[in-house]
């Protein structure tokens, strides 16, 4: 039976329903896969560009504690050096107090013959030589003829080596504190025993204990030597 213009029309009609109904049901279906990854992408974007963020926030962070752990070091080397420059200034200032001093010494006459006596014998024996040129001030020349004598009795008795000395008067610089040089072998020898070199000597060895007098023991010193 042959179907009519109207019933061709309606069934027509009907598969173009069904088709766009199947268009749409497809269309919602790719919108929603699309949608759903598209939230995964940007849910996994987001969380790439978290971590990211936290990662370089914590390298910041880390990074901000170490420069403030230098600074801190850098101020601490800074504080205990500006201690010790302190500490030596004033470890210098009383050597140049004691330096200052010296000439104080040579006003003692019997006080400053003794050491006029002690620095030729010294040096007698450092030199261990027959011929020996003594040199001091201009000042001090009567004082070391007279105590002369017995420093090289002393060191005949003590060395069992005769003895000549010569007080030249090529003299020592009248600024200086006192004391006398001794020379032998026509200079090539020579042993400086005035008071200012003395001074110098002893201070290298007394820093230490000067040190420890004046601030206390080092804790972190280990050998006292």
């Amino acid at each position: 039976m042959a179907l009519s213009e109207t019933d061709v029309q309606k069934q027509i009609h009907h598969m173009m329903s069904f088709i766009d109904q199947e268009a749409k049901e497809k269309a919602e279906e790719i919108d929603a896969k699309a949608e759903e990854e598209f939230q995964i992408e940007k849910g996994r974007l987001v969380q790439q560009q978290r971590v990211k963020i936290m990662e370089f926030y914590e390298r910041k962070e880390k990074n901000l504690e170490l420069q403030k752990k230098i600074q801190q070091s850098n101020l601490l080397n800074q504080a205990r050096l500006e201690v010790l420059k302190r500490r030596e200034d004033h470890v210098h200032t009383i050597l140049e107090e004691a330096r200052t001093r010296l000439g104080e010494v040579t006003k003692d006459r019997k006080r400053y013959g003794d050491i006029i006596h002690g620095l030729l014998a010294q040096g007698f024996f450092q030199l261990l030589e027959k011929n020996v040129v003594v040199r001091c001030r201009e000042a001090d020349v009567d004082l070391v003829k007279e105590r002369l004598g017995d420093a090289v009795k002393q060191f005949k008795d003590t060395a069992k080596i005769d003895l000549n000395v010569k007080v030249d008067t090529d003299y020592l610089p009248a600024d200086i504190s006192g004391g006398v040089e001794l020379s032998a072998r026509n200079g090539k020898i020579k042993v400086l025993n005035t008071l200012e070199s003395r001074l110098d000597m002893i201070s290298q060895q007394m820093q230490p204990k000067v040190r420890e007098m004046l601030f206390g023991a080092n804790k972190n010193r280990k050998f006292q030597d």
